[in-house]
């Protein structure tokens, strides 16, 4: 079920793993117990003498005006090993590390400041760092992907107004098993442009909103759009019946396949939402709450597959030389690919996966969960930072 929440990604400790720490991935407080560094504007990194290889955690304190961030950087490079994002002044929060022997240094961005590099640190025990240091990303970085992901998108929404209109005509003739067919071709063609929710703004209510906090529920008249196609086709209710909210679901992608092209694509959007797609996967279709009824929830997982592939097809170029994970991708896409299709009759026809069976269900949960695992290093790698 995309286009409506933004989770806490469920792999948190995935993404903590790669940067070895962001803002938040720790909850104690660690102060008078370990080294203290200092930073304000203008000063980086006072206070951190001797360091040493192995795990361990380092208090940043912010004794300056202004919000800092804080890098934790490898200065030939300008890889960053750790951060600690939105520093206010006169707060501590802790990083913690994993050394290796290597050459160290903080570096912090405050507001309205240039860059400030602190002193570098070299280790020369213990072995090399556990984890790279990973190249920051820019937005420059991220234009040629946001430029062919939009070009995916404006592509989609051609085939999404042709698929609406083809289910509008199968309501208007009354046949519920074409009505049934034609549903299900435009709500795949949707759920495949799975990375532009912010993009779409309040279409995409129009078109794929579920009933979920509406006074009536699935009888409320804010309830409309390709969910409440699919409610009343497995309700009981006629094809013709639905025709004018068929109607109003046909406008609502035409005045989003016209206003999409006006409409700016955050460069953040993309690393976060290969990561999120089949988080909402994991959480709305594979346990059955999104299902209005149709059952096919597993069509939408592969539709979702789709529409994480093309956003990674768009970050390759930035993401593969930074995330050393990238190449299990490809393993885990077709490994969930195979698992989805044995919910495929030969009719055509869905198994629901609250349907499957047990083993089946198992192995689709495990593979969609560590699916996810994977893909979240990516939300973190590829949040756009200050570097100068």
């Amino acid at each position: 079920m995309p286009f409506v929440v933004r989770l806490r990604p469920a792999g948190a400790l995935a993404v903590c793993g790669i940067l070895l720490v962001l803002s938040g991935c720790s909850g104690h407080d660690l102060a008078g117990e370990t080294p203290t560094v200092t930073v304000s504007r203008g000063n980086c990194g006072t206070g951190w003498k001797d360091p040493h290889s192995g795990a361990q955690t380092v208090q940043v304190s912010n004794v300056g005006t202004v919000t800092t961030e804080v890098d934790l950087i490898d200065p030939a490079t300008g890889g960053v090993y750790a951060e600690v994002e939105g520093l206010a002044p006169n707060t501590s929060r802790p990083m913690q590390l994993n050394l290796g022997r290597a050459s160290y240094a903080f570096r912090c961005l405050a507001e309205d400041t240039d860059a400030v590099t602190g002193p570098a640190i070299q280790i020369t025990d213990g072995p090399p760092p556990p984890v790279p240091a990973v190249l920051p990303v820019t937005s420059q970085d991220l234009s040629g992907a946001v430029t062919e992901y939009r070009g995916y998108v404006g592509a989609g929404l051609g085939r999404l107004a042709g698929e609406v209109s083809t289910l509008v005509l199968t309501l208007r003739g009354g046949d519920l098993g074409a009505s049934r067919a034609a549903w299900l071709s435009a709500h795949l063609a949707y759920e495949r442009l799975g990375a532009a929710y912010d993009t779409f703004g309040d279409f995409a209510d129009q078109i794929d909103g579920m009933p979920d906090g509406l006074p009536a529920g699935v009888r409320d008249p804010g309830f409309g759009g390709l969910r409440r196609i699919e409610y009343g086709l497995w309700h009981g209710q006629s094809p013709r019946s639905l025709v004018a909210v068929g109607t109003q679901l046909a406008a609502a992608v035409a005045g989003l396949h016209e206003d999409f092209p006006r409409e700016r694509t955050d460069p953040n959007d993309l690393p976060l939402r290969a990561h999120e797609i089949m988080e909402n996967a994991l959480q709305f279709e594979l346990t059955g709450q999104a299902d209005q009824g149709s059952g096919t929830g597993l069509a939408t997982i592969g539709a979702n597959l789709d529409g994480t592939q093309a956003v990674l097809r768009a970050l390759a170029p930035v993401m593969s030389k930074r995330y050393s994970g990238w190449p299990q991708l490809a393993t885990w896409i077709a490994t969930t690919r195979r698992l989805v299709a044995k919910g495929h009759r030969p009719d055509g026809t869905w198994i629901a996966p609250t349907a499957l069976d047990q083993q089946t269900r198992t192995r689709l949960n495990a593979a969609v969960s560590q699916l996810v695992e994977v893909l979240a290093p990516i939300a973190a790698i590829g949040d756009v930072r200050r570097t100068s």
